[in-house]
């Protein structure tokens, strides 16, 4: 029999900022509900090796770092349910979700924190070998190939970027693209021709991503020219995907603004949304930093916002919280 569950907070996303966030509201006494879906722990879950979260000098796993933080938002008093929101309701408070197991979770307040995906290839290999040595985030991964050869995937500003980056670390960047041309802007791709690390294979696809099964290594990527339709073996240690993510905003189409690119438009310096006592934190949002600290530092401020967001409505009087 589905049930119905109210809290002041409903966090929506478990990650680094729903789980922030569920510690930040649990410790401002507004018993939060995090729903975490079926697969808690966001896309540090895929992330093996994590060198850049404070706090730690050595290399961490990104799977324990996120049930460090489950334990710790459980300890200071979030309830966790462990549901995937089917449907969500922003027209009227308490905001209604409606969970896959057909219980209904009313919220005062909102915070969505459903995050973003990295788009992949879908190719053979890529799977297999993803967090070792396939990654699609060179701020968080490029450290480890101190001195190697890596390959970067993509046409755009995220791909010319990555590639750059990369060099701070590699020994030498290929950069594959499938068009003769860039979508990069244009100072992005001056400073690309100009940097001598870096070669560009033009008209170019990935087929596969090789390398040895155990322990898992990228050694080479095979390429396929779709001009000449010509099959050719590159050896690398790394490869990037770089063609951008898809942030997770389904169950608020239509409800909020979204940007062009579908990410959720907040006001400035802050996670509010359009609709008052509705937040925003992490990727779902953030489509320029993507780092789990970032995501962490956004949750803490939606609690902080949220937090004060239902202190303003006690303060309301009767009467006026009854015409809401």
């Amino acid at each position: 029999m589905p049930e119905q569950h109210h809290c002041r907070v409903l966090i929506v996303g478990a990650g680094p900022a729903g789980y922030t966030a569920a510690i930040y509201a649990a410790r401002a006494n507004l018993h939060p509900l995090l729903l975490s879906g079926m697969q808690p722990g966001g896309q540090l879950t895929i992330t093996t090796d994590v060198e850049n979260y404070p706090g730690f000098a050595d290399i961490i796993q990104g799977p324990w770092l996120m049930e460090q933080m489950q334990h710790q938002a459980q300890h200071v008093g979030t309830r966790m349910i462990m549901d995937e929101v089917v449907s969500l309701d922003l027209s009227r408070r308490p905001f209604a979700a409606i969970g896959d197991s057909g219980d209904r979770y009313l919220g005062d307040a909102v915070i969505l924190a459903t995050g973003a995906q990295a788009r992949w290839l879908s190719v053979p290999g890529e799977t297999e070998f993803r967090g070792f040595g396939v990654s699609a985030c060179a701020t968080c991964d490029g450290f480890f190939f101190r001195d190697k050869e890596v390959v970067v995937v993509g046409g755009g500003n995220t791909a010319v970027e990555e590639a750059l980056y990369l060099t701070n670390h590699a020994r030498r960047v290929t950069l594959v693209h499938r068009r003769n041309t860039l979508r990069a802007e244009k100072i992005l791709q001056d400073r690309l021709v100009r940097n001598d690390k870096i070669e560009m294979v033009w008209d170019s696809v990935v087929e596969e991503i090789v390398g040895i099964p155990e322990p898992p290594e990228v050694t080479g990527v095979r390429l396929r020219n779709l001009r000449t339709g010509a099959i050719a073996e590159r050896a690398c240690d790394g490869v990037f995907i770089a063609i951008g993510h898809t942030p997770v905003t389904g169950l608020v189409a239509g409800q909020l603004p979204l940007d062009p690119d579908g990410y959720i438009v907040t006001a400035p310096d802050s996670t509010a949304t359009a609709i008052p006592g509705v937040f925003a934190a992490g990727d779902v949002k953030d489509k320029v930093f993507r780092q789990a600290v970032t995501a962490a530092g956004l949750g803490c401020m939606a609690a902080l916002e949220a937090e004060k967001f239902l202190a303003a409505q006690e303060d309301q009087p009767v009467a006026s919280r009854a015409a809401e």
